[in-house]
């Protein structure tokens, strides 16, 4: 018979109040977007309550930079909380006072013992090979022993026969032996509580109803059930979430494009909706969709349909899912993205709204918006154009005789515009018995220095009459120079 339990519908028709709580001692990972995600999907699903804690206690480690970068993502993400960010160290009092309860009720017990005692039974326990467990002397002793001038922590008086069981609600039901679970520290000899109490007194203060977190914390749900069973409060329904791994099934790290969310934003040039639908889609899924819009995601999310086994994150396909998401991305609001990354290439002087009107030839084939900045680069150099060897290989003397041809050609060409351009140089290909791509081919070089760009007469186009003439001339010229 079980001693204790946990049940994914332990809450009935209570409303769904669900949190996330990183600890800020660096970025926001990649999984922790995701952690985050699903419960803000979650209690979006259901009517309910999303919330934020930020594990701040390891003081030593815990930056006031890191807890920026937090917000930071999260907000891009537009995964911010519905209520004001709760901070774990500033409730110490309030954790300590949960102890003190535990005690006054024979929940948990002052503990003597020192590290070297423990070290040396944890040291006899290994050459004895056998598992190591806490059983204080302390546990059950009269308090007219303790002594008045030693340290002591207090350890909660975890079950001892038994089992405890939890229907999570990703990993099934899960069993544990009670005599597996040790009286493990809820507060500290200099009276600061640990972890595993400030997360079960936040939960429970914050009204949290659905712990969704990594699998990684599944062990620590069962020594945390003890506190609550303690403290006879209401226990959450869980959803232990598998963590990620690489495309290659190792553990997720730098080499697979483990970094943080502002690294996606920022170096990656990722935008916020294309890795919100690429998080969701990590473990979870509906069907054979692919693209889910935030509202979808809300409507059809279900912890229920999360995999028990880890998913493989891949960069490539994030960058293919943040293609499309370009594709249908606000042209304005895309060229103000791309507009810092073109100045930051090397171009100081940027025309923001011609831009603007590249952008739809442009984002065709970019994956993300460094390639946009790439691509745009044509759009703002100055002449002499810097040339790749692939386009200046396109620049021979039979490619430059073309381009004075075509420049004469075009020089009279008063109406500049796709359809005018289009007919000018298909009608000089065809007299002259050539495909559009031998004209093209060199005038792609002399206009953009490369050999792959957006639509010939697009170019011609956003460039503008006289730019491009000038351009043209220029490599003309030059060849002539180079024949001399």
């Amino acid at each position: 018979m079980a001693s204790g339990s946990a049940s994914g519908g332990a809450n009935g028709t209570k409303a769904v109040v669900t949190r996330f709580a990183p600890s800020p001692t660096g970025y926001l990972h990649i999984g922790g977007a995701r952690t985050a995600l699903f419960n803000w999907l979650f209690a979006r699903h259901h009517g309910g309550k999303y919330l934020l804690r930020v594990e701040d206690t390891d003081r030593a480690r815990s930056t006031e930079p890191a807890i920026e970068a937090i917000f930071d993502g999260l907000s891009w993400l537009g995964l911010q909380g519905d209520e004001e960010p709760v901070f774990q160290f500033a409730r110490s009092a309030r954790h300590a006072q949960v102890a003190a309860q535990l005690l006054e009720t024979g929940h948990a017990y002052r503990c003597y013992l020192t590290s070297e005692e423990l070290a040396e039974r944890r040291q006899k326990a290994q050459e004895e090979r056998r598992p190591f467990r806490i059983a204080s002397e302390w546990r059950d002793a009269d308090p007219s022993t303790f002594p008045a001038d030693r340290p002591y922590v207090v350890r909660i008086k975890a079950p001892r026969d038994g089992e405890t069981v939890i229907e999570d609600l990703v990993q099934g039901r899960v069993t544990v032996q009670n005599a597996e679970i040790d009286d493990f520290v809820i507060l500290r000899s200099d009276g600061t509580p640990t972890y595993m109490l400030a997360v079960v007194v936040d939960d429970h203060d914050m009204g949290v109803t659905h712990v969704i977190r990594g699998d990684d914390h599944l062990n620590n749900a069962f020594r945390q059930l003890v506190i609550i069973n303690a403290m006879a409060w209401p226990v959450p329904a869980y959803g232990h979430v598998p963590l990620i791994h690489g495309s290659d099934g190792a553990k997720l790290s730098k080499r697979h494009g483990a970094l943080g969310v502002d690294a996606y934003r920022d170096e990656l040039g990722i935008l916020p909706e294309a890795l919100f639908n690429y998080l969701l889609r990590l473990g979870w899924g509906h069907g054979d969709d692919e693209i889910i819009t935030r509202k979808q995601a809300v409507e059809w999310f279900d912890i229920a349909h999360v995999g028990k086994s880890p998913a493989r994150f891949d960069l490539a396909k994030l960058q293919n899912l943040n293609g499309h998401y370009l594709r249908e991305a606000d042209d304005a609001r895309l060229a103000a993205l791309v507009l810092p990354r073109v100045i930051a290439n090397g171009f100081e002087t940027v025309d923001e709204a011609l831009l603007e009107r590249a952008m739809p030839v442009l984002k065709v084939r970019a994956r993300d918006i460094n390639e946009l900045a790439e691509g745009a680069a044509f759009l703002f150099a100055t002449r002499p154009l810097p040339m790749s060897e692939k386009a200046q290989a396109l620049l021979t003397g039979e490619g430059r005789e073309r381009l004075s041809a075509i420049h004469g050609r075009l020089a009279g060409e008063s109406d500049w515009t796709l359809e005018a351009l289009e007919a000018k140089l298909k009608a000089m290909a065809e007299e002259l018995g050539l495909g559009l791509g031998k004209l093209a081919q060199p005038l792609r070089a002399a206009l953009t220095g490369q050999t792959t760009s957006p639509g010939i007469f697009d170019v011609l186009v956003l460039l503008g009459r006289d730019e491009s003439l000038a351009r043209i001339a220029a490599q003309a010229e030059v060849a002539a120079g180079s024949q001399v």
